[in-house]
């Protein structure tokens, strides 16, 4: 409808042109939006107020040209003029169903597009350090990240999804220290436990099983445990790969799976870091201060120069991050995304700043940031604090056993990533419309329980009759729903442009609500054998696309609840 919009408003300028009344260069953007009152029509416009201007005519003049030089269609009833000069359109029902029509032919393809033409983009999520189970801000990253991905590729682009594990640096070393007091049969609480150690209870896990010879499998490793205490280097090993499997476990079993597992280590292991270095000294980007290496980032837009090797000779952590970042571009992928928690945002200068460094053509804005806030669990009202298996916070996994897979990934996409998340255990337990997920899949399994019973009752759907009574559909709710379905394909693409996948789950939640109500105003399963395969019809679109819709997320459809 939007595009048949646009194309009469464009005749309707042309004619303006010819008639003199607008210049011959202007061509603006028609911007077309759906109207929140149904009162003022189905869908407005303020191309008048933005050519009144370079017109030289006031804004309801110009609005009255150009609804005279619209073409008659029958896509549209009647147009109106509001206020200071919007236009506001009355879509006819026959135009306004067809969406209908173009869903259930498109079926899961339906809100597809190729707006990104193949191109290659690297997604980057969770990455967290091995240094013990998943928590909970690693969660929110996961569900942001895994649907930013299925949204870019649901638009047309070539997804890669990274995982980018920091098993080098004193955590690592801590970690090794941690398991080696366990095997030893030292307790947190004992004065010789390591300074900055891992007390959870985890840690005693993986002591156990590096004692006891087990073989650990992650990912590109296989480790024994060699059983020594003393082999501080072995702990390590199978520390690190014990680590690796749980979060890989928990990854699973939130429906979340990766192309590249990429280790921080081979940078070092591969003189990735030292080439990076070297290019940045040769490059005249550094110079030495109180026996430390600097990089001259201020003079690519950082505040404040910033150290890279410090004196005892070890990196600073932002360094490796350049460097792994040009192993990115050298393997490709000229559009990268970093889905990380809001802690990483003193990182997103000073690392395009030392990709700017190193002068091989990399642009100024690589790579794409979206960055998550913090994550508060809640029970009863109370924040939840600990974890049985982390011992200091709460994991993953304690979300998924409590409220399932499905309400632990909406709960933690359904907010905009930069704002601070509340997660209350009860409301996403609960099987109420006040629960969303439980709101949305409730709308997809009442329509298949409708399904259902019109099949019990021998009245089967006939799709022709159905797309041939679609005028039938005249009721304000079902205009509502039908309108509704029409922005779904918009919405995709606006979310993927914006990196914003909660606007899929906001628009879920309004599609439910349109359907139940739709739902509660018209009955479906009446006598009239042609209303009735209209209105079904119309229920079966909204299944698709809140179907659709849902798989986004990697939210499930269920048919029965």
């Amino acid at each position: 409808m939007k595009a048949t919009l646009i194309s009469l408003l464009e005749q309707a300028l042309t004619t303006l042109k010819q008639q003199g009344l607008l210049p011959q260069d202007l061509t603006p953007t028609i911007k077309i939006d759906a109207t929140k009152d149904k009162t003022h029509g189905d869908y407005a416009t303020n191309l008048a107020l933005m050519l009144a201007k370079p017109a030289g005519k006031k804004p309801r003049e110009l609005a009255e040209a150009l609804v005279a030089a619209l073409p008659a269609s029958s896509a549209v009833t009647d147009v109106e003029i509001a206020g200071p000069g919007f236009i506001n359109f009355f879509a006819s029902v026959d135009a306004t169903a067809r969406i209908i029509d173009e869903v259930l032919s498109q079926g899961e393809t339906f809100g597809r597009s190729m707006i990104g033409q193949g191109r290659k983009v690297q997604v980057e999520f969770v990455s967290a350090n091995p240094t013990g189970p998943l928590h909970v801000g690693h969660g929110r990253g996961a569900a942001i990240g895994d649907s930013l991905c299925r949204l870019l590729e649901a638009t047309g682009f070539d997804v890669t999804r990274e995982f980018y594990y920091n098993d080098a640096g004193a955590q690592i070393v801590n970690l090794a220290r941690s398991v080696q007091a366990r095997a030893k049969g030292l307790v947190p609480e004992d004065p010789s436990w390591p300074e900055d150690g891992y007390r959870g209870g985890y840690i005693l896990d993986v002591a156990n099983s590096y004692l006891a010879g087990e073989r650990v499998d992650a990912d590109d490793r296989h480790v024994t445990g060699k059983g020594d205490p003393e082999d501080l280097e072995a702990i390590r090993d199978f520390a690190v790969a014990y680590l690796r499997r749980e979060q890989d476990l928990d990854l699973k079993a939130f429906g979340v799976e990766f192309d590249v597992y990429f280790l921080e280590s081979s940078l070092y292991t591969q003189g990735k870091v030292e080439a990076t270095v070297k290019r940045l000294v040769e490059g005249g980007h550094t110079y030495e201060q109180d026996g430390a290496l600097w990089l001259k980032t201020t003079d690519f837009g950082d505040d404040k120069d910033r150290v890279m090797r410090k004196q005892d000779g070890g990196y600073t952590y932002f360094l490796p991050d350049v460097a792994y970042h040009l192993d990115k571009w050298q393997r490709g992928f000229k559009q990268v995304v970093n889905e990380q928690g809001a802690d990483h945002h003193s990182t997103v200068t000073r690392v395009r700043a030392g990709l700017q460094a190193l002068e091989v053509g990399i642009p100024q804005g690589f790579p794409d940031y979206v960055l998550h806030q913090m994550v508060l669990v809640t029970r009863s009202g109370v924040e939840v604090k600990l974890s049985k298996r982390a011992g200091s916070y709460v994991t993953l996994r304690d979300l998924i056993d409590e409220v399932g897979r499905d309400a632990t990934r909406y709960f933690l996409v359904a907010r905009r990533a930069d704002s601070q998340l509340t997660f209350d255990i009860d409301l996403a337990r609960s099987q109420t419309n006040d629960n969303p997920v439980y709101y949305i899949q409730y709308a997809h399994a009442r329509i298949c329980s409708v399904q259902r019973k019109a099949e019990r009752e021998g009245l089967y759907f006939s799709l022709d009759l159905a797309l041939d009574n679609l005028s039938l559909l005249e009721a304000d709710a079902e205009k509502a729903l039908m309108n509704r379905l029409a922005r779904f394909s918009e919405v995709v693409e606006h979310a993927a442009r914006s990196r914003e996948p909660q606007q899929i789950a906001q628009y879920l939640q309004d599609l439910a609500a349109d359907f139940h109500t739709c739902y509660n105003a018209v009955k479906v399963m009446v006598e009239d054998e042609a209303l009735r395969n209209a209105r079904l019809a119309l229920a079966l679109a909204t299944r698709q696309v809140l179907a659709n819709g849902l798989a986004l997320l990697g939210v499930s459809a269920p048919e029965e609840m």
